[in-house]
């Protein structure tokens, strides 16, 4: 009990509810992004109470550096602690806002290197097997095609997929209004032959699966309550199973191989990252190394030189 008071009181000193309230309400950071930071803030202070510091404006680079190090020699991932450096950024910042501090000790932060993990995709001949290799005798076989076609097609995340309601998809005009992280909205094409796919969903399978339950809902489960995560994942796999794919294909395998073929078919890099809804392109810039290990196995298999 009375490390949960010391808890309390240190939180209080150091501003960290109003810094939440900041986070979920200036910035609309989701609830688990906001535990995330807690997290990670609440380690940091614990960190400066053993340093002997009272207070947020006691803070300087140096103290920041020691710290990361400390995480460091704790064996901590560096791919965690640039989230922990995420969370410091956005605190230091917050307290610039408040006129907490005059200078943010962060901004000579120095992240930890992490190498980057190429993702897997699938080639343009397995795409298209997989979006193809539903179940032809399931009653739902034109909602699970029209779920992997919108996937491939859109490169838009599962979670953006099941958020999906009927007013966000324009037929007419191929469109698709795609509510993204931190509950960005972006308009996203789709193309013909997804869009035939949905409108054989909407008028031959959705009537029998809406039971009122699904309202607005765009993709329905057998209950008529709203398709989850799970179950896209399932339609997935079970799909790639039946197109003799042995690795694992997730739906993040076909919005990488999505954005995969649209650099190999020459898009331009700003519109895929458009498109995927990154909010840096240095994260979309992770294709282009994609693109060129394709054009490397490309070139070793097909050159005359190479064989």
């Amino acid at each position: 009990m009375e490390r949960e008071t010391r808890a309390a009181s240190r939180e209080r000193r150091y501003l960290v509810e109003p810094f939440l309230d900041f986070l979920a309400l200036e910035r609309g950071l989701r609830p688990r992004t906001c535990n995330a930071y807690r997290s990670d803030i609440s380690r940091f202070l614990a960190y400066l109470d053993d340093c002997g510091t009272d207070g947020p404006t006691g803070i300087g680079h140096q103290l920041l550096h020691d710290y990361l190090g400390h995480l460091g020699e704790e064996g901590m991932a560096a791919t965690s602690i640039r989230r922990a450096q995420s969370a410091l950024r956005a605190y230091f910042g917050f307290l610039i806002l408040e006129g907490i501090i005059t200078e943010d000790p962060t901004e000579r932060m120095d992240r930890p290197v992490t190498a980057k993990k190429l993702p897997q995709f699938l080639s343009q001949d397995e795409a298209a097997r997989v979006v193809e290799a539903v179940d032809a005798d399931s009653r739902t076989y034109w909602r699970d095609r029209a779920v992997l076609e919108l996937l491939y097609a859109t490169g838009i995340r599962v979670s953006e997929l099941t958020r999906l309601s009927l007013g966000d998809l324009d037929i007419d005009h191929g469109t698709c209004l795609v509510f993204g992280k931190g509950g960005k909205e972006r308009l996203v094409p789709v193309g013909e032959v997804a869009l035939r796919a949905v409108e054989r969903y909407l008028r031959g399978v959705r009537p029998g699966l809406s039971r009122g339950a699904g309202k607005a809902a765009l993709f329905l489960n057998q209950r008529g309550t709203r398709l989850g995560r799970m179950s896209v994942w399932t339609i997935v796999s079970r799909a790639a199973k039946r197109a003799g794919i042995s690795r694992r294909v997730s739906p993040h395998t076909l919005r990488h191989s999505c954005a995969t073929h649209l650099l190999e078919g020459g898009a331009d890099l700003a519109a895929v990252q458009e498109l995927l809804g990154h909010a840096d392109i240095s994260t979309t810039q992770i294709y282009t190394h994609l693109d060129r290990e394709y054009l490397r196995e490309t070139h070793r298999r097909f050159h005359p030189r190479n064989r």
